[in-house]
């Protein structure tokens, strides 16, 4: 596997798992607002298998709006901390430089924008001074507004570029590449048969050499593949865990770095199963 600065190397898939210290997230809204309850969820997480905890203050859901730059420092700092010494390797989930600078001064290792340093000029910046790896999402607008951008010629040939086209402008701004990892960015200005031709060419994504992050987690495509077949109703969030768990068996047969999921004990060992496989392939 690759090796990506400050962060431990596995032989297999990474699970990062997910605390949202916000009101208003589309699966776990409000559950760990508390940074007592942020940081308690977190060493659980951890516990069951997360190999990186990716904190994060600020929903990006369809159609949310922006919090203030005080309130996301507010909430996220504060864990990011206690988590760190607890010994946790915590990723900040931000788009915003200054949140990215203080968590890693606070203890965070790695920096996961959805807007892959898009939404603040000065993020590319703060990535290169602090060395941190850097999730690179493939992104085309504020969550307000994403669903009107979702129109492609070919979404993955068209991912695939604008992906390149992002690395090459930060690679010209200080950030070297072996800092930086790869997201598709499922459900951000994507489809649902977007998302599902995304997946199912993620060697498109691998194919450009640096490690790629699938982001999948009870995400509503899988809550319409799932949806009751009587009525159509989707499937609700938190009754996706299943299904986001063959996704991060797949993601981690098809060659991705990490999966970043809710629920980390299903996939913690859906991506064991994957490795112990693919051992016992090798040796014949």
């Amino acid at each position: 596997m690759t090796h990506l600065p400050g962060l431990p190397q596995l032989d297999r898939c990474a699970v990062m798992g997910i605390v949202n210290v916000t009101p208003d997230s589309f699966s776990d809204g409000g559950l760990w607002l508390d940074p007592a309850a942020a940081v308690s969820h977190g060493l659980r997480l951890t516990a069951s298998g997360a190999d990186l905890v990716d904190v994060g203050g600020e929903s990006t859901r369809p159609g949310s709006q922006r919090v203030t730059e005080a309130e996301e420092l507010r909430r996220v700092i504060p864990v990011v901390r206690e988590l760190a010494a607890a010994g946790v390797v915590v990723s900040i989930d931000t788009m915003r430089a200054s949140v990215a600078e203080q968590a890693v001064a606070a203890g965070a290792r790695l920096v996961n924008d959805v807007s892959g340093g898009l939404a603040d000029p000065d993020m590319a910046e703060v990535v290169a001074d602090t060395g941190a790896p850097f999730v690179v999402m493939h992104w085309r607008g504020q969550s307000a507004d994403m669903d009107g951008l979702a129109v492609y010629e070919d979404v993955v040939a068209d991912v695939a570029a604008e992906l390149s086209q992002r690395v090459g402008e930060l690679l010209a701004a200080g950030v070297k590449e072996e800092q930086l990892i790869l997201d598709p960015g499922l459900g951000f200005a994507k489809t649902s048969e977007h998302n599902w031709a995304l997946l199912g060419r993620l060697d498109a994504l691998t194919a450009l050499g640096r490690p790629v992050l699938v982001a999948a987690s009870r995400k509503r495509f899988l809550g319409t593949l799932l949806a009751n077949p009587e009525t159509g109703e989707p499937r609700p969030a938190r009754q996706r865990d299943d299904a986001t768990a063959a996704i991060s068996a797949l993601s981690a047969q098809a060659g991705a770095w990490a999966v970043r999921v809710h629920d980390v004990a299903g996939t913690a060992d859906a991506v064991r199963v994957v490795a112990a496989w693919q051992q016992a392939a090798r040796r014949g």
